[in-house]
């Protein structure tokens, strides 16, 4: 006997036409915004270009080689073959093996109904089955320029995953059920969290990954107690309070990178490495760096070396009486850092610095990895013409780019979640800090990315000159430790190998497990990831690996153990520890300070205010 169907009543009819209704405005608004920004810069206009340029090369390619592509459509439409007929085989109630499955690490198809549902399960096999032959063809491509072939990989791996099922409401098992049970109420709310996001984006969109709401730097976030004893126009600089009864000698400088705040070294308690810095006897100093705007468009890479570490360090000497320091850095902070030591090195002040360390830097820019399909010669020029225009790089757009280079993690993951869910995202630390950005100056970003990623100049003896000084890696003879990490996607771990063969001093080098943020934030009382050492540095990563041996828990116990056990940290002339205010710098603030609570919002809203006076200003003069 057939169940019963029951008619919509006139109130079902009633509150789905009012939902439809909302869903209606709701699209409409967003349709509006999304009109107003289809102004390409001319970054994105350099992007689109390359990308039909790599696509064009891809099918050029495959016109030299037909085989290939006959072989691709051949296995394409026997797969769709047996996918016919495995799912009349599951109609009729057998228990069958799927055709093709996701990746462990594919979360995109976590949902029971993708296994369950023979709908669900059919629409996912054919996604995965075309995803498969779209990345099998252009592994194939053997006769393709490598940086074309990479250009057209991330090119094609985007608009495969921006396709998946799992993307469109009607497609997604889980999206609608959320519509019949809300009666489309999550569409409208994700619409209108789209509209929002879309305003605060710069180019692209910046998806809200975390509620923002539950946390507030220096209140559950930063807040390692210090207090900040210098500042100029580009830094402030940190002191925390110590924690042990003594303390080493020789001061500890962290320089960060500026692409983000700093705090990702400081983000709680429980993972702080400038905690654990300051509780195993350090005197740790860190610098924050500003949050620049148009104002700063001139600050040059040599600006953020003399700004940067050595102001630092000049006034490290003032606070404490130490003429040395141990630096530590980290990505594009560990690159100026270099730059630095070889500066010193060539104006003979290199015994200013007793060791360094390079966390997930990079120095040979020969491989920067898929970072490198933004910077192809038409995308660079387009990145320079904006840079020259606006006299910054929004941070949100660098924050957009890289969140491409892991699309379904941090992208449409927070899409769905957003906007066809309509819920809000959970909290979250981590994320927090990945969308709390900062913008670029024009007079440093684009003379970073020619020199550095597209003519790898640093590497060049005398290929970098600085204040009118040209510096060579080759001549630093400082002690460096080197520590990347097997899954960085950023500063690709065999790439920052060939930045450790490049000293002429003792260099040791480790390799963490993980990527490029929780292989480097690993506390030790966690036990995660492990890490390999290798006293040994062969001429290329893959020997070193070989004849690596793997270690059980953090990385950090054993640079403690380098630093410590060799002198650099003085160890054997433990002092009083040394309290911020104490030497001859005053305390102006509290830690974190002014400058890591500069919001690109605030900054660019600033500056807009700046110029909005200025031209009233001379409006007025000229009247």
């Amino acid at each position: 006997m057939q169940p019963e169907i029951q008619a919509p009543s006139q109130a079902d009819i009633e509150a789905w036409s009012g939902q439809l209704q909302g869903i209606g405005e709701e699209y409409r608004a967003l349709m509006e915004q999304l009109l107003e920004r289809l102004v390409p810069s001319d970054a994105a206009d350099s992007i689109h270009g390359d990308m039909r340029d790599s696509f064009k090369a891809g099918a050029e390619a495959l016109v030299r080689n037909p085989p290939l592509l006959w072989q691709a459509q051949s296995r394409l439409l026997q797969d769709q073959f047996q996918l016919w007929q495995q799912g009349l085989r599951v109609l009729a109630g057998e228990e069958v093996e799927p055709l093709v499955s996701p990746q462990r690490s594919d979360r995109r198809f976590k949902d029971e109904a993708w296994t369950q549902d023979p709908y669900y399960r059919c629409i996912m096999q054919q996604y995965l089955l075309f995803s498969r032959t779209v990345e099998e063809l252009i592994d194939n491509l053997d006769d393709m320029d490598p940086d074309r072939k990479r250009n057209l990989a991330f090119y094609a791996r985007q608009m495969v995953n921006a396709m998946s099922p799992t993307n469109f409401a009607t497609t997604n098992p889980e999206v609608m059920r959320k519509t019949l049970e809300t009666r489309g109420e999550n569409l409208i709310d994700g619409m209108a969290r789209l509209r929002e996001d879309l305003a605060n984006s710069a180019e692209g969109i910046n998806v809200t990954m975390t509620d923002r709401s539950a946390f507030a730097i220096g209140e559950n976030i930063a807040v390692t107690p210090g207090s900040v004893v210098f500042e100029n126009e580009l830094i402030q600089l940190i002191q925390y309070a110590p924690t042990t009864e003594q303390t080493f000698k020789t001061p500890l400088l962290i320089v960060p990178p500026w692409i983000n705040k700093y705090y990702i070294l400081d983000l709680r308690q429980d993972n702080s490495l400038v905690k654990w810095l300051v509780d195993q006897g350090h005197t740790v100093f860190l610098i924050s760096w500003r949050n620049p705007g148009p104002e700063q468009r001139e600050l040059t890479w040599s600006d953020y070396m003399q700004m940067g570490p050595i102001d630092a360090m000049g006034a490290i000497e003032q606070a404490t009486g130490e003429k040395s320091v141990n630096l530590v850095s980290y990505c594009i902070g560990g690159t100026l850092t270099a730059s630095t030591v070889a500066y010193l090195t060539s104006t003979r002040r290199g015994r200013k610095v007793k060791s360094v360390t390079y966390m997930a830097t990079l120095q040979d820019f020969r491989d920067p990895g898929e970072i490198g399909v933004f910077l192809s010669e038409p995308v660079l020029e387009g990145i320079e013409a904006k840079l020259e225009q606006d006299g910054y790089l929004d941070g949100r757009v660098m924050a957009y780019s890289f969140n491409l280079m892991r699309e379904n993690d941090l992208f449409w993951s927070f899409y769905i979640n957003n906007y066809l869910k309509g819920d809000m995202p959970a909290p979250f630390d981590l994320l927090y800090w990945n969308t709390d950005g900062t913008n670029l100056p024009a007079g440093t970003h684009g003379w970073y990315l020619r020199n550095m990623y597209m003519e790898n100049r640093l590497v060049e003896p005398g290929g970098i000159e600085l204040d009118g000084v040209k510096i060579d890696l080759r001549k630093v003879s400082t002690p460096s430790y080197f520590i990347s990490t097997h899954d960085d996607h950023i500063a690709k771990w065999n790439s920052t190998y060939y930045g450790a063969l490049l000293p002429k001093g003792p260099v040791t080098f480790v390799l963490g497990g993980s990527g490029h943020i929780a292989g480097v934030v690993n506390p030790p009382h966690k036990n995660k990831y492990g890490y390999w050492t290798n006293e040994e540095l062969p001429e290329t990563a893959e020997e070193w690996l070989e004849g690596a041996e793997r270690h059980e828990g953090s990385w950090w116990p054993h640079w403690q153990e380098w630093i410590t056990s060799n002198g650099y940290a003085d160890s054997e002339k433990m002092v009083p520890v040394r309290q911020p205010g104490e030497g001859e710098l005053s305390i102006i603030e509290p830690a974190p300070g002014r400058y890591v609570r500069m919001t690109i919002p605030e900054v660019l809203g600033e500056a807009s205010a700046s110029r909005e006076l200025a031209s009233k200003e001379s409006a007025s003069k000229e009247s």
